[in-house]
């Protein structure tokens, strides 16, 4: 197999001497002539694109404006947007990079200090929403029925993720450690999202913040996260309290995230602090005040500064002050040059929909990589992309017409409905089975 390996590089065009340590290079290379990126590390081949099969389109030409103003009056969830301000991404796709920093849960396992875990676990939540910085597409809204699993034995997990309902629309998810060392789920919008560590026999259970695209009439797109999140470790009391600052009149807060690890008695055991499209500090609470105090005596020059927060754009470098005996609890991991051609997707998001020749018949035909619309936009073909968008969206109004005309009920295949066992709230919960691969009688919804 090595020697295979070896003679299959020297064939696409990469020797020996690319590689500091040879073909065991644990770092990876991308391969230009196939845009992949290969892994030496594995004991067999593993492909992963570097980029997508084409660059996005330019929006420049679209006005928002006029497709809003004739929608006055309309629902803004029934308002059919034009396929050239969607990414090449389904939503259940999109909700997949919570996933990207995954490490930050395999280290919470590693400590068996409660404290250093939940230092862990605020920073997977902050990590959580990290992808969403500049990434102004829309997601392909989810098909009644739409699933899309993920396996990645690198990060040490699997997800299986099912659209449960389409009014009001509905997605649900679980992500399970390969392991079996943790079990992560939610259904969004705006669910509770829990993650249980079984090792511990723990559960910490949060909702995101709220997220805010500004000047989406005029002037330039950014995004805004804001609102109180608390991550609570239902077992021992403990929670961290933090807020995403909304932007404020002159931009200063834009990014950041500030709050407090407490015990069970609500005593301040430590600061956290940093910014969701960069990184998440902790300190010592007494230092965290001391320069807050500071920081409030030194105001920063306003001069020049008086535009309404509405036309503030994301800062071209993010920057955090670095208080003195800090400890970094999670950076975001740079996003390839080549980024910005690519819908500002990371190179995780740039591999969500990528369709290996081993997967056709093994993933079930719900999965999002089977979609045409997304499949046309993905491979630059805007018109086929907006024709198969309208096709589909055709195909589930008449599907939920006929079922209404009859006896017949939507089923859901993965999810059901039930009680959070955390905090008994409704929620929806996996079925188990989708792993066994036995994907008989789904919905024809593509």
């Amino acid at each position: 197999l090595y020697e295979q390996k070896e003679i299959f590089l020297l064939e696409i065009g990469i020797g020996k001497n690319d590689f500091p340590m040879g073909y065991n290079c644990p770092q990876y290379k991308v391969c230009s002539q196939t845009c992949k990126i290969l892994d030496y590390n594995a004991s067999y081949f593993f492909f992963s694109r570097a980029c997508l099969p084409a660059p996005m389109f330019s929006r420049n030409d679209v006005s928002i404006w006029s497709i809003l103003k004739k929608c006055i009056g309309m629902e803004l969830s029934k308002i059919a947007m034009p396929v050239i301000f969607n990414e090449p991404l389904s939503f259940l796709q999109r909700l997949t990079e919570y996933m990207e920093h995954t490490y930050l849960i395999h280290q919470a396992l590693t400590t068996t200090d409660s404290i250093e875990r939940m230092k862990c676990v605020a920073a997977f939540a902050v990590s959580a929403v990290a992808s969403q910085w500049e990434r102004t597409g829309k997601p392909f809204n989810p098909l009644l029925g739409e699933t899309y699993e993920l396996i990645r034995e690198d990060l040490g997990f699997r997800w299986v993720s099912e659209q449960v309902s389409h009014h009001p629309p509905v997605s649900a998810f679980q992500a399970e450690g390969l392991k079996e060392d943790f079990v992560f789920h939610e259904a969004e919008p705006k669910g509770l999202i829990t993650l249980e560590l079984p090792k511990y026999n723990e559960a910490y259970t949060w909702t995101n913040p709220t997220c805010c695209v500004h000047n989406i009439i005029v002037g330039q797109l950014w995004i805004e996260q804001y609102g109180s999140v608390e991550v609570i470790n239902h077992k021992t009391g403990e929670r961290c309290s933090m807020t995403f600052k909304s932007c404020g009149l002159f931009g200063k807060e834009l990014h950041k995230v500030e709050g407090y690890i407490l015990d069970k008695s609500k005593k301040k055991l430590c600061a956290i602090y940093g910014k969701w499209t960069e990184c998440l500090y902790t300190v010592d609470t007494a230092a965290f005040e001391a320069h807050k105090k500071s920081d409030k005596k030194n105001p920063e020059d306003k001069k020049g500064k008086q535009q309404e927060p509405e036309e503030l754009p994301p800062p071209e470098a993010e920057t955090v002050q670095v208080i003195p005996g800090s400890e970094l609890l999670w950076k975001i991991t740079p996003r390839p040059e080549n980024s910005s051609k690519y819908y500002a997707f990371s190179t995780f998001a740039m591999q969500l929909n990528e369709l290996e020749k081993g997967m056709e018949g093994v993933i079930p035909l719900t999965d999002s990589r089977l979609r045409p619309d997304i499949r046309a936009m993905e491979n630059g073909d805007i018109d086929q992309a907006s024709a198969e968008k309208k096709r589909l969206e055709e195909k589930q109004r008449i599907a939920r017409k006929n079922r209404s005309k009859s006896s017949e009920e939507w089923k859901n295949r993965w999810f059901q409905q039930g009680s959070n066992p955390h905090n008994k709230a409704q929620d929806w919960l996996y079925l188990k089975g989708y792993w066994d691969r036995n994907y008989t009688q789904l919905p024809d919804i593509y």
